[in-house]
């Protein structure tokens, strides 16, 4: 479910919330949250044909649901107007010390709440990385500097899916920018209109990226307008009421 920059400013907030409550989907919390990574029988259905006998079905839940992403480790990196950028697959081990210094920032932590030792963002990571592939947690790196911190999930098969009209291979973005010199100057905004261009490219079976700011986080709001998504509606969720925002394949070239 969630967020991009934290500064006051119209461009973004220190994170561009797109969760079902203050957090980020994937976080530490309730049965509500993306952190119960297994597919149901329902989320099953969507990806097996019933034409598949049952005797394989096995196999090839296991080689989809390794692949519910299309594989973000070789999309590659892509050319965005503030430099060359590439979202990278978390590695715990070598990442965890740079991801938890930002979300110890008090801005970033208003939205995440997840500020705490480097053992709290480990098993924040791990959630997403030993679960069904539904979440991804990347590194977004500009010109070879880590800079940011992402989540892209299948939000059709994410407990959000229950709170808005969702379609198969929707797919949903969170965002944080980690330096606070990189914020308020129309980089997320670029950096949002950018990877999710890069989903649309990459996933074509996903008609559309999604995104969950909350309502009263105005500058993450205005910053994926900014980046061609479009106001859909207003989703009262477990612990906040939030903004739907959609960018559609369709309109990616009006917007």
């Amino acid at each position: 479910m969630p967020p991009t920059d934290s500064s006051t400013n119209t461009d973004v907030s220190a994170s561009i919330d797109a969760t079902t409550d203050n957090r980020p989907a994937t976080t530490t919390g309730s049965g509500d949250d993306t952190l119960d990574l297994t597919l149901d029988s329902d989320a099953v259905d969507l990806v097996i044909p019933p034409s598949v006998p049952a005797a394989g079905a096995g196999s090839l839940t296991r080689s989809l649901v390794d692949d519910l992403l299309d594989d973000i480790s070789g999309w590659g990196p892509v050319n965005t107007p503030r430099g060359v950028f590439q979202l990278v697959p978390v590695v715990p081990d070598r990442d965890v010390p740079i991801i938890t210094r930002w979300m110890n920032d008090p801005a970033v932590d208003e939205f995440w709440q997840l500020a705490g030792p480097e053992e709290s963002t480990r098993r924040h990571l791990r959630t997403q990385l030993d679960g069904d592939g539904r979440s991804r947690p990347c590194l977004g790196v500009l010109d070879g500097t880590p800079m940011s911190y992402w989540e892209v999930y299948r939000a059709d098969l994410d407990p959000v899916a229950r709170y808005y009209p969702s379609r198969p291979h929707d797919t949903g973005i969170h965002l944080l920018i980690g330096k606070v010199a990189d914020r308020g100057r129309g980089l997320g905004t670029a950096l949002l209109r950018a990877v999710a261009d890069h989903i649309l490219d990459h996933r074509p079976a996903c008609a559309r990226v999604i995104a969950e700011p909350d309502l009263r986080n105005t500058p993450s709001v205005a910053a994926f307008l900014g980046a061609g998504f479009r106001f859909a509606a207003e989703l009262e969720l477990r612990d906040k009421r939030a903004a739907l925002m959609i960018r559609d394949r369709a309109l990616r070239h009006l917007l």
